[in-house]
């Protein structure tokens, strides 16, 4: 357990998250968010562990900007934007979400309390469970909806997502939480009239890495390699291709790629009803006397 790597990384996170939270993003494409997210976590002295998301509204998550994304924040947006550090592959996984109408204040205030109430419970040996219960009840104890095909997830060097889930309702069975691993929790906060899931959309602008097998075809090779060295198996967006290839020679191969299940690409989640979505995220490792929150605000 590289504890130094994980709470270093998550002293970043937090920094750039508080950045995001007061700053005034109406105006600025999802374009200029990401880039500026981005490059806020690497003049901190980490790498990103997954491409910034600006997911607005209905969108719950897995929107990162195309390249010069045009999308312009309306002071009725709901933002949640969902940034990443990582040092040598250890991660911290944080997000907030931006608002600037106060009808929809509940809405991420339910996320941030759900949050801060699971927090307060972790310990080694806590279930996941009761961790959703926990969260799920606050959500709707505030009259909103949680979403419940979503969660948080235990981390690994260079993995986001490795393998453990953690619900945010109450589900039966599930795990209990060791000692030394890192999780990140993520309440999603939809409205009453909401279906409380989320569905897959058309748009796929996150990618990683399935496998390093070479293509035979000579400049998709360049590009596995590139990714590699530059990403691991992490998430990445075609912006971050584009510095090295022209945008539509990256996108040809990455298109190359996917069909040789090089390359994943992950779609938008959408909630069911295309009701409004909040999200309030950390990271943390549990040991005995309770909880290390490595992305907790100083």
């Amino acid at each position: 357990m590289q504890t130094e790597q994980y709470i270093k990384a998550g002293k970043i996170a937090a920094e750039v998250r508080e950045m995001v939270r007061v700053k005034d993003w109406v105006g600025k494409t999802v374009f200029e968010i990401c880039e500026e997210v981005e490059n806020e976590i690497k003049k901190r002295g980490a790498k990103c562990a997954f491409p910034v998301n600006a997911s607005i509204n209905e969108i719950a998550a897995h929107y990162t900007a195309e390249p010069n994304d045009p999308i312009t924040i309306k002071d009725t947006d709901l933002v949640k934007i969902d940034l990443g550090a990582q040092i040598d592959g250890y991660i911290a996984d944080t997000a907030v979400t931006v608002c600037y109408d106060a009808q929809f204040d509940g809405l991420v205030q339910a996320a941030e309390e759900a949050l801060g109430n699971a927090m307060s419970m972790i310990k080694t040996g806590v279930k996941a469970s009761d961790i959703g219960r926990t969260i799920e009840t606050t959500i709707k104890k505030m009259g909103f909806k949680p979403i419940a095909n979503l969660s948080g997830h235990s981390l690994d060097q260079y993995t986001i997502h490795a393998g453990k889930s953690i619900p945010n309702i109450w589900s039966i069975g599930g795990f209990s939480l060791s000692e030394n691993t890192a999780y990140a929790c993520e309440p999603f906060v939809t409205t009453e009239q909401a279906g409380g899931f989320v569905r897959n959309g058309n748009i796929k602008n996150i990618f990683a890495l399935n496998s390093r097998k070479k293509t035979k075809n000579v400049e998709a090779d360049k590009l596995l390699d590139f990714i590699w060295e530059n990403c691991n198996m992490l998430p990445f967006a075609l912006r971050w291709l584009t510095k090295e290839w022209e945008e539509k020679e990256a996108r040809e191969l990455l298109d190359f790629l996917i069909k040789k299940k090089a390359v994943q690409a992950y779609p938008i989640l959408i909630e069911v009803n295309e009701q409004r979505v909040a999200q309030a995220e950390h990271t943390f490792i549990p040991n005995e006397n309770g909880v290390t929150v490595t992305t907790k605000a100083e």
